[in-house]
């Protein structure tokens, strides 16, 4: 399959003109984003790819698709379609947000174990009340920059949507509620008289897990390996986006980043529609 080198940027003069005296002509160019049909094998240079991060250019290569062939797209939630890390604002809740983000965040790099991570913060959240959850959902949760235009695209193309979130069932129900996306699996917080019993309940939504839903609707919707996209930002998304045919890494950790097919540090999640035709 053919290759282009794409170029996703906020106006046409941060481009490097230098560099653009290096590539051949575009194949497609508009305010926004430019494509160039690359030779199989080509890669930026080091310094090349310095000098558009330094203009805050986002730039990957890629196979020269159409979006509307992709079949699916599995996407991580906290921190990638949404702004927030949940566990972190539930916290919030009993005073223990700087204590519970500061576990997120190393488990987020790949410092901790995922699993032994998740469960003792939510041990921490033994005792809250249940109703915290929706006033995290109502008044805390944003949905991340071009969120809600991918989605409409992925309508419009036939692209179908997983949210696959090592988070919790109460956001991933209400967010496919909302946006209408096909799939979603994440943990479910166990809830007894209202209140949180600092316990999960059923199959944990790790890594692994992620990595193998991926590979379960891959074969169950009929698709290529190519024709499935990840998204996601931490250590916890790496299996996720090895799997898949491309592996995105959205505002992402460097392990993350360092895996990835593509990766968008500077603009929205429209930039995932920006790479392909």
């Amino acid at each position: 399959m053919p290759h282009a080198l794409v170029l996703q940027f906020p106006s046409a003069e941060a481009l490097p003109s230098a560099l653009l005296a290096l590539l051949p002509e575009p194949d497609y160019a508009d305010e926004k984003r430019m494509r160039f049909i690359v030779e199989e094998g080509f890669s930026l240079s080091e310094a090349d790819a310095a000098l558009l991060d330094s203009h805050q250019i986002d730039h990957a290569v890629l196979p020269d698709m159409a979006f509307g062939e992709l079949g699916l797209i599995v996407s991580d939630m906290d921190s990638t379609l949404i702004t927030i890390e949940c566990v972190d604002e539930i916290a919030a809740g009993v005073g223990l947000k700087d204590r519970v983000a500061e576990i997120t965040e190393r488990s987020m790099r790949g410092e901790l174990d995922f699993e032994q991570s998740l469960r003792s913060r939510v041990a921490l959240l033994a005792g809250l009340d249940e109703r915290v959850l929706a006033e995290v959902y109502e008044n805390v949760l944003r949905l991340s920059p071009g969120a809600e235009f991918l989605l409409d695209e992925c309508k419009a193309h036939g692209v179908k949507f997983m949210l696959v979130s090592g988070g919790f069932t109460f956001f991933t129900e209400k967010l496919q509620q909302h946006l209408g996306f096909e799939y979603q699996h994440a943990n479910v917080l166990e809830i007894e008289n209202g209140k949180l019993t600092g316990r999960l309940k059923g199959r944990i939504i790790d890594a692994q897990a992620k990595a193998d839903l991926l590979r379960e609707y891959r074969d169950c919707l009929g698709l290529q390996p190519h024709q499935v996209l990840a998204m996601g930002d931490g250590a916890n998304d790496i299996p996720m986006l090895k799997e898949a045919g491309i592996g995105v890494a959205y505002r992402a950790k460097p392990k993350a980043q360092a895996v990835a097919d593509a990766c968008i540090n500077f603009g929205g999640l429209e930039r995932v529609r920006g790479w392909f035709k």
